[in-house]
């Protein structure tokens, strides 16, 4: 994943969506304090520190400049997760440069004097002229002034870029087999990313010391260009507008409020270099940053590294930040937004900040309200179906944390009765109208959540990342859920009734129509910058010569790395868990919804089932008491059962699933409800950009009006569905062919031991189903599909089907292929179109493995663009599709990166299991990585040029193109061939 797209790359204020699961909003949140002094080894003279009990056994070390370094040893598999942490986010952006943190975030990729300029002299001189330009434009208030100026900074950038080599940075990260490169900034914090392998701490240390101590604004105006397409995204994004006043109205006066991280469209449009490097300058120091590692390495040798590298930064004192509080909210403040996407209410608290003395309290709270499971709004809200949608999140930071309540209409339903029923279950936790043994089960469920968490190396890291940009004490961390666990009913009524008055609130709410007025960033003339592709500086060539000894792949061996059993006909698979004692558990049937169209219906009617002994609420509470969490989920052409949880209750877990599975109780009333929300979530479907493009314009175009994503009940046939035949489908489960899938503490005879007891098996077995075939269509080539959309981006995708079907023995040309041409940052796509031509946000090209052994390869090309650059973009992409520039020195860094990541990467859990499933659809009875490891070192970019010449270049494609006709001009869509614009009935088939 590249560090253009998604929300974790340059979030806005939605950080916490998408943080691990172990950072989520009423999650548990990490600290820093240090309990047990201990020495570090003589060289260092150092010590650090660590706290009794302490999970993840970090070791807390204070450079003597102030620099903390945090340490988290985890054997798992040759690898380490990377955190640079600078306690810098849009908070601290001065008031009149908005935007400012996260822009400089950008620029910390481009690199310093020693990497990145083939001559820094004469490029240095350039910069400080692109500078002094930057100057007089800021304090030009005419327009036709600013644009000559524009065109005097686009030239002498153009001429500073002969000497630029961009994105040396991302090139060494790539030799070093690093893998996620990314940063992101949020309110309190600026964080880079790595996950690299073990080897490689030194040659990773040495290029972070280099790019922290000296700021360059080098390729400034097209990194602009693509933070402007940046800016479009969430002009776009109608939640995130939503929350920019969501969250105006709770902070007025602080920056959470006034500032978002992105910054205000004037703001962009006029940077200030000199405040850019005040902030550098400012707030990059030491003291005011942290190194985490977590993974594989030697803590002792590591501390010493990191000392090398950055134990000569210089500290500076940091700025107090200091605010005026805000003023209680005494009555409910209302707005309303206006977009495209479906209705939403999104409803908001201000509550203390994460250290306050009630926090843990309020933690508690909001769990008891929402935490997925049995939480007020889960049984009353989401269980009973009187919305369509609830949940709850907190969102934890140092001045003040945000309850966020989120709920979606029934068909019919307004806003405004949603907003009652949601704040209806928060005068339940005012009155203590919830069952205080909840807590207890609670905090088994968080300890769950934690084990799962330190299973891996980012959500380690992350956890100790968010502790030390709080400056929250890790032993509070490491006993808060034992604290917690001492939390009575009057405890949290207390801490509700004190913090959550009944009418401090905000409330938004997002309905369904024109977009209110947005405006847009305008394209500005900006002229291609040089590549420069196969020069490198002196800094990275050392880098490159300094290559430390190989780790040697491990590849998957089935026989050996998975154990085997049966249970009569049905197999079962399972790998033991020797790391903790949880389980995951699986009922693998090869059966979906092209097998049968009612099956994930029943399936889903599940969610709302009780037993003859246990009504649906109950039937939740006793999963959640265990430990234990079920899920049934159903795609195309598979299904999952699935029960994950403590394997001291493992028997107990099954054993309550078998009797929901095969005598879950019909209610024709609760069917009739959920029939009801299906209709308006396929309704909502029709306004969700990505599933308009990714799903049903893409199997439109894949397949032709009837195709997967259209193969589902009609309207009629849902209304005439009974209640008994879908518990009697779920019930007839069990007797199809199937597998079982296990991870966790058993070893096979054991587990086939307990299943035996469990999992009855009635044999013969019932055979799978006929498949509905859908027979991929030959690309119309020089065919538009276009689905008319109010939106400031226009999104183009090519998709064109191979003349071949899953070919194993291409697989090592495939994988090299997608590293050089359009996988990554490094990669010739994102380098021309982003990099040198600033047409793109995020841009990509990939040729796409087929799931079975039947089914065609499909390359698919990427550009998410202003409306005002599609033709440029379109242009830019073909001419590289059409003909691949050879760049040797990004050839070899794609191949080492390539090496690097299968060299260190193991296949671990129960992604075992999930490899030998593919494996076995793809008619593979091997490891397929062992395959492309040994066919890449033989490969040479002839091989890679001609693959994409007869596989790519010359087949046909189809466009499919989301955007609003209101802004694409007619001229630029005919140029793209012949427009066929759908409506959204004929790509959803309803």
């Amino acid at each position: 994943m590249n560090r253009t797209t998604l929300i974790w790359m340059r979030s806005v204020g939605l950080l916490l969506l998408c943080l691990p699961t172990l950072l989520l909003a009423q999650r548990p949140r990490p600290a820093l304090q240090q309990a047990q002094n201990q020495p570090a080894p003589a060289a260092t003279k150092l010590t650090y520190t660590t706290v009794e009990g302490d999970p993840l056994s970090a070791r807390f070390y204070t450079l003597p400049n102030g620099l903390t370094v945090i340490l988290s040893v985890n054997k798992g598999e040759p690898r380490i997760f990377t955190s640079i942490a600078v306690k810098a986010g849009s908070k601290y952006d001065p008031a009149d440069n908005t935007g400012l943190a996260h822009y400089l975030e950008h620029m910390l990729f481009k690199g310093t004097a020693k990497f990145g300029s083939n001559d820094w002299a004469k490029e240095q001189a350039l910069l400080n002229e692109v500078e002094r330009l930057y100057n007089q434009y800021n304090n030009t208030r005419d327009e036709a002034k600013r644009k000559v100026i524009y065109r005097q900074i686009d030239s002498v950038s153009g001429l500073a870029a002969k000497f630029a080599i961009p994105n040396e940075y991302d090139k060494m990260l790539s030799l070093l087999g690093a893998t996620g490169t990314n940063a992101f900034t949020s309110n309190e914090m600026t964080v880079y990313i790595n996950d690299i392998p073990s080897n490689e701490v030194e040659r990773w240390l040495r290029v972070e010391s280099e790019r922290f101590q000296q700021l360059v604004l080098r390729l400034f105006h097209t990194e602009l260009e693509a933070v402007y397409e940046e800016k479009n995204i969430s002009l776009d994004n109608d939640a995130r507008r939503a929350n920019e006043v969501l969250n105006l109205s709770l902070y007025p006066t602080h920056p959470y409020g006034t500032q978002t991280t992105i910054g205000t469209v004037e703001h962009l449009k006029n940077p200030n270099w000199g405040k850019i490097k005040d902030y550098f300058n400012k707030y990059y120091v030491p003291n005011n940053m942290a190194v985490i590692l977590a993974g594989d390495f030697d803590p002792d040798a590591t501390i010493q590294l990191v000392a090398k590298y950055f134990g000569t930064y210089q500290p500076k004192p940091i700025p107090a930040f200091t605010f005026t509080p805000e003023k209680p909210i005494t009555k409910p403040i209302e707005h309303t937004v206006s977009g495209p996407d479906q209705e939403f209410l999104a409803l908001g608290y201000r509550l203390p900040g994460k250290n306050h003395p009630d926090a843990l309290a309020l933690e508690l709270a909001v769990m008891l309200l929402y935490n997925g499971e049995v939480g007020l709004m889960d049984l009353n809200l989401n269980q009973q179906q009187k919305v369509l949608e609830s949940y709850a999140y907190l969102n934890t930071l140092i001045d003040y944390s945000t309850l966020y309540l989120n709920a979606k209409p029934r068909q019919g339903q307004t806003l405004e009765q949603v907003r009652d029923l949601v704040l209806a279950q928060l005068e339940k936790l005012r009155k203590g109208e919830f069952d205080e043994t909840q807590i207890q089960a609670i905090v088994k469920n968080k300890k769950i959540d934690q084990l799962t968490g330190y299973e891996n190396n980012r959500s380690r890291a992350m956890t100790l990342m968010y502790e030390f940009v709080t400056g929250s004490d890790w032993k509070n961390y490491v006993t808060r859920l034992d604290r917690m666990a001492k939390l009575t009913k009057a405890d949290v009524v207390a801490a509700v009734n004190k913090h959550l008055p009944a009418k401090s609130y905000v409330v938004v709410y997002k309905k369904n129509g024109p977009k209110d007025q947005v405006v847009k960033i305008e394209k500005p003339a900006i002229t291609p910058v040089e590549l420069n592709r196969d020069q490198t500086s002196p800094f990275v060539q050392n880098i490159i010569e300094s290559a430390p000894a190989d780790i040697q792949p491990e590849f998957l061996d089935f026989d050996r790395d998975l154990q085997r059993g049966a249970l009569g006909a049905i197999p079962v698979l399972s790998v033991i868990n020797k790391q903790n004692q949880l389980f995951r558990l699986y009922y693998y049937f090869e059966m979906g919804g092209n097998h049968d169209r009612v099956l994930p219906l029943a399936v889903q009617y599940l969610e709302y089932a009780g037993t003859a002994r246990y009504s649906p609420e109950e039937l939740k509470k006793k999963f959640y008491a265990l430990g234990c969490r079920y899920s049934v989920s159903t795609g195309n052409d598979a299904t999952y059962v699935r029960l994950e949880g403590l394997q001291e209750n493992f028997a107990e877990g099954v054993a309550l699933l078998e009797e929901l599975l095969a005598n879950a109780k019909p209610d024709q009333a609760v069917l009739d409800e959920m029939i009801a929300g299906i209709l308006k979530d396929r309704d909502n479907a029709k306004k969700n950009k990505n599933t308009i493009l990714f799903q049903g314009l893409m199997n439109y175009a894949m397949y032709g009006e009837k195709n997967p994503f259209t193969n589902v009940l009609s309207i009629d046939e849902l209304r005439a569905l009974k209640a008994a035949d879908l518990t009697a489908l779920v019930a007839k489960l069990s007797r199809y062919e199937h597998q079982v899938l296990y991870y966790g503490p058993l070893a096979a005879t054991d587990l086939v031991a307990e299943l035996r007891k469990l999992h009855p098996v009635n044999e013969p077995l019932v055979p799978i189903p006929a498949e509905t075939q859908f027979e991929h269509q030959e690309t119309p080539s020089g065919t538009v599909l276009h689905v008319d959309y109010d939106m400031v981006q226009a999104q183009l995708l090519w998709l064109s089907k191979s003349k071949e079907t899953y070919n194993p023995k291409l697989s090592p040309t495939i994988a090299l292929y997608n590293e050089y041409f359009g996988g990554n940052m490094s990669s010739i796509v994102f380098q021309t179109i982003r990099e040198s031509k600033a047409l793109a946000y995020s841009t990509n090209s990939r040729y796409t493995a087929p799931r079975k052994a039947t089914d065609p390869y499909y390359n698919r090309a990427f550009v998410g663009t202003q409306a005002d650059k599609l033709q440029e973009a379109y242009a830019a992409m073909q001419e590289l599709l059409n003909e691949m520039p050879q760049s040797d020195l990004a050839f070899e860094t794609a191949r080492k990166s390539l090496l690097n990541s299968l060299s260190t990467e193991r296949t671990l859990r129960q992604d075992i299991l999930f490899s030998y499933l593919e494996a076995r659809r793809l008619g593979l009875d091997r490891d397929i990585r062992a395959d492309i490891f040994r066919g890449v070192g033989q490969l040479q970019f002839s091989d890679i040029q001609n693959f994409q010449r007869e596989y790519v270049s010359s087949q046909p494609h189809v466009l499919l193109l989301l955007g609003s006709k209101n802004r694409i001009k007619p001229e630029v869509l005919q140029n793209l061939g012949t427009v066929r614009t759908l409506t959204l009935e004929e790509i959803f088939g309803y």
